[in-house]
């Protein structure tokens, strides 16, 4: 296209570098399928949920995502869609644009709960669990977090001790999505060899997962404890393929790929929110979008917005070439996730006291990028992270 016929092609405010053109036509169908799912079940209720702290149709949901094809989205076989990054990404994003609760749903359940069990698990343990995973008719979560361990998972305290053929587990994680709702919880503890995952069917005796509540932050989704009190679990209850914390780091690095791309979903909703607003608020006499600083502020959030969906569209690439490195996710999840915030925060000050209202999405989705911002690893975390990539030197315990 010369640049004299691109000059009579109309510029589109909500695509201004034409992304889409990056995208196949199966691209573009998945994510409209996941947008209009979102706009018809999630966007018309949400404010509600998030206002009563809670996700009540959970159950219900899941199963329709199931039907979707968006749970283990990116995994083959058992009932999974087997789908390339970029379009799991791109529901993501759209997820997220809806509330970031209901792509946590959705990363925990496949990219966590399912991908642990599918890259570690025997073929019973996948035979059993993957299938009605993916249908969302068993939700899971993943416990590795704990009270007094977050950032170092090295130092849980959570044990499973041998006991004849039996393993016996003990301890507490905490902060989990899906907890109290899960069919089979992912459970990391320590061994005598190691690091070691556990999958724990609810209801086993010992185990209870009580939910976390007054949150201010991801209101419209379940997070819970999960206390384990000698629950005795036979010896195929353990995932054979982890041993060490590469297991659970590695589903963690793949759950982080989605939040690259959701936290764009979340940012991109308050910018369109802020855009339209001005369009249509007037003060002294004019739209308040017609006002320069108003409209530096929309320039600078349009930029960093679509600045992120190229790293998270560059990132895709790369995961679906088999290159994607795990510093480079951390640089997508350090970048995205701190300019999706920056973009919640300057639109709420282009709505002014509106911004505040659960009848936009601008205060929502910045509470929820705070727990974003610090969930499947803290920005310092990935600080260091590409500190030690850059110096070639170690500073996590400097």
């Amino acid at each position: 296209m010369s640049a004299t016929t691109a000059s009579r092609t109309p510029f589109d405010p909500y695509d201004p570098l034409d992304l889409d053109d990056l995208l196949a036509p199966e691209d573009l169908a998945i994510r409209d399928t996941v947008r209009g799912w979102a706009a018809d079940r999630v966007l018309p209720h949400v404010a509600e949920w998030y206002e009563r702290g809670e996700l009540p149709p959970v159950r219900e949901l899941a199963r329709e995502l199931g039907d979707l094809g968006a749970l283990g989205m990116t995994l083959t076989g058992y009932g999974c869609a087997g789908a390339g990054a970029v379009p799991y990404g791109l529901a993501c994003l759209e997820l997220e644009a809806a509330d970031s609760g209901i792509r946590s749903l959705v990363s925990v359940q496949g990219s966590l709960a399912m991908y642990a069990i599918h890259r570690y698990g025997s073929d019973g343990q996948k035979e059993r669990w993957l299938p009605p995973m993916a249908a969302g008719e068993v939700i899971g979560c993943f416990g590795l977090t704990e009270p007094d361990h977050g950032s170092d998972p090295a130092g849980m305290t959570t044990r499973a001790r041998r006991d004849g053929s039996d393993w016996v587990l003990d301890g507490r994680k905490t902060w989990i999505t899906n907890g109290s709702v899960a069919g089979v919880a992912v459970v990391w503890a320590q061994t005598g060899d190691g690091v070691r995952g556990f999958l724990v069917p609810a209801g086993t005796p010992g185990f209870s997962a009580p939910e976390i509540r007054h949150k201010w932050s991801l209101r419209a989704s379940v997070t819970s404890e999960l206390v384990l009190d000698g629950v005795r679990l036979p010896a195929d209850a353990v995932l054979p393929g982890a041993t060490g914390l590469r297991g659970p780091l590695s589903c963690l690095n793949h759950a982080r790929y989605g939040i690259v791309w959701g936290a764009m979903g979340a940012a991109r909703a308050c910018f369109e929110s802020a855009l339209e607003y001005a369009k249509g608020r007037v003060q002294f006499g004019r739209p308040v979008a017609g006002f320069q600083l108003t409209q530096a502020k929309l320039a600078d959030m349009a930029v960093e917005l679509h600045k992120g969906i190229l790293l998270a569209h560059h990132l895709g690439r790369r995961m679906d070439a088999g290159r994607l490195r795990p510093e480079q996710v951390s640089f997508g999840k350090l970048n995205n996730v701190r300019e999706a915030i920056g973009i919640c925060r300057t639109a709420r000050t282009v709505l002014g006291a509106n911004g505040i209202s659960l009848a936009y999405p601008v205060m929502r989705h910045a509470t929820n990028l705070e727990s974003v911002l610090t969930y499947e690893g803290t920005v310092e975390m990935h600080q260091l992270v590409l500190g030690k990539a850059l110096t070639g030197l170690d500073a996590f315990r400097g």
